[in-house]
């Protein structure tokens, strides 16, 4: 390509970037031929696989009957169906779905459908909304705002509201200096806490990741933390939002992250998997109580896009969904996690990889100085983006970030393949990350 005809503004101004042209399986192809494995599913957003020919056939059955019908005039058949395909999925009680075109779209739905159930109900003073530092919510402001990464969030703080934010479920750095095996929760106590400060009557909802994504890189609670979680938010009727961008659609071997604690959310915010990126695509899944609260009240959501609930969008929704599960994809992420996690595992004897967790097809590895002290490495290093670039030379895409340790120091990357990915593939990415490995440790010892 003519890089002097490229006109795009890209997120990094002085990065080259290679053009894809081909997505087949899990690899990415690009115009010089070369082939990647795509580890992370873009941002943990292919599920299905690349090159699915019933979801392009779907794709072109809709649009060929119709492409747009606003939201505010029609509904739609291939929005019904997918509605009813996501409440089968969801826990049972959740029974409305609100279709959007994408995470930060969904998340910032989420908060204005608990202030609008909190006043439906006369409970005008709930408004705040509280969230968790080590955490990812979106990119708008309203989604940024809960968000609990200094790093994203520093230059754009004098715009954002204030939000209340409390401590992450971190084992590996437990805030408290605590060690899973004789902690109380205090991670899940905060809440509570946080709760009382703020005023039990001022706070409408909590909204959190089953296991952290982006900002830490597939960080697990340990068990009885959504239990506690839940506990909290009903003895103070505030609702909790489970934001399921990455977790949902089977990421991590369940329906929903947060099926792995058999807890009931109040609403499931979706995306990314949703649609295995053949769409722009999000959701919020709400229980019934919240949608009978609006219904027998003013009667209206008073919130909207332009492409909420478009026919194209959700008939390529229904076809992702009869996919995952014509082909037990969902039990296939849980199989071959395991398998994922032991090979990831045998990275350990790297004397830089301090933690390497997950669930299904979502792993983290973290990165750090010391393996006793866990110090993180200095920020100036990017370490995680000179990883993530040399083993996308060496063909295999993933996902890196920062920050996790303090908003600021610690590396990490995010692995999260297409669902499809054999054992063999597994191997051959675990052997990419290996040699990538060994070449930045020989040149840290420089």
């Amino acid at each position: 390509m003519n890089r002097e005809r490229d006109h795009v503004f890209y997120r990094n101004s002085k990065k080259s970037y290679p053009t894809a042209v081909r997505g087949e399986g899990i690899y990415i192809h690009d115009s010089t031929g070369k082939r990647y494995i795509d580890g992370s599913a873009g941002a943990a957003v292919v599920g299905i696989g690349h090159g699915v020919k019933e979801i392009t056939d779907a794709m072109v059955l809709q649009a060929q009957k119709i492409s747009f019908a606003h939201g505010s005039q029609f509904t739609s058949e291939a929005s019904i169906e997918l509605a009813s395909r996501l409440v089968r999925l969801a826990p049972e009680g959740m029974t409305r779905v609100y279709f959007l075109s994408g995470g930060s779209e969904a998340v910032e739905t989420s908060v204005k459908l608990a202030r609008q159930y909190q006043v439906e109900r006369g409970k005008t003073e709930k408004y705040k909304v509280i969230s968790r530092w080590t955490s990812y919510h979106g990119n708008t402001l309203g989604a940024l705002a809960l968000s609990g990464h200094s790093g994203r969030r520093r230059l754009y703080l004098p715009l954002m509201l204030h939000t209340p934010h409390i401590a992450p479920p971190y084992c590996y750095r437990c805030p408290f200096g605590l060690q899973p095996e004789t902690c109380s929760l205090e991670c899940a106590a905060d809440l509570e806490r946080t709760i009382l400060y703020e005023g039990p009557d001022s706070v409408s909802a909590f909204i959190a990741e089953p296991m952290v994504g982006a900002t830490a890189a597939a960080l697990i609670p340990r068990p009885g933390y959504y239990e506690k979680i839940r506990e909290i938010c009903d003895r103070y009727d505030v609702l909790f939002i489970s934001d399921e961008v990455m977790t949902g659609m089977g990421r991590t071997g369940k329906n929903f992250g947060i099926d792995h604690w058999k807890v009931k959310p109040d609403m499931i915010v979706a995306a990314k998997g949703l649609s295995s990126g053949y769409t722009p695509m999000g959701a919020v899944i709400v229980k019934e109580e919240i949608h009978r609260a609006i219904q027998e009240g003013s009667g209206a959501f008073v919130h909207g896009h332009t492409y909420s609930q478009n026919p194209l969008s959700a008939a390529i929704g229904c076809a992702v969904v009869d996919y995952l599960i014509k082909h037990d994809l969902i039990g296939r992420s849980a199989q071959m996690g395991e398998y994922f996690l032991k090979a990831l595992k045998s990275l350990e004897r790297h004397n830089f990889v301090g933690d390497v967790r997950g669930k299904g097809l979502f792993a983290g590895i973290e990165f750090v100085k010391d393996k006793k002290t866990k110090e993180p490495f200095e920020p100036k290093l990017k370490l995680n983006a000179l990883i993530g670039n040399r083993a996308f030379e060496k063909g295999l895409i993933t996902y890196p970030g920062g920050g996790g340790a303090d908003g600021i120091r610690g590396d990490h990357i995010l692995l999260a393949p297409p669902f499809i990915i054999s054992k063999e593939q597994i191997d051959e990415l675990v052997g990419i990350l290996d040699r990538t490995f060994t070449e930045v440790e020989k040149e840290l010892a420089r």
